[in-house]
């Protein structure tokens, strides 16, 4: 005993809609070449590039970030920024004087 249901109404879409955008995005396929040669003619300071990284629209909570210091390159994930430390998601406190460069991994 199967009962038919009435049929939806289906709007016909007769013009074009020029409304899209098309975007465009580059990866380097090695990218700490390029991160390690441009730190030296960088414009942004550590303490800028922490606050882009927590209010970049892709940062909800957590964010893979490689920081490169004196003793050489961590891969970390941060969670939150005090004065002075970034927090990692294990509870670990990197001190933000020591950091020479960070980017998002």
């Amino acid at each position: 005993m199967s009962k038919e249901l009435p049929k939806m109404y289906q709007n016909k879409i007769k013009k074009d809609f020029s409304n899209i955008q098309k975007v465009f995005s580059t990866m380097y396929e090695d990218r700490n070449i390029e991160v390690e040669e441009n730190t030296k003619t960088d414009m942004y300071t550590v303490e800028q590039k922490i606050y882009n990284i927590f209010k970049s629209p892709t940062y909800i909570y957590k964010a893979d970030v490689v920081i490169i210091t004196n003793n050489g390159k961590l891969e970390k994930r941060i969670v939150g920024k005090n004065r002075n430390n970034l927090i990692t998601i294990d509870n670990e406190y990197i001190p933000i004087n020591d950091i020479n460069d960070i980017y998002i991994k």
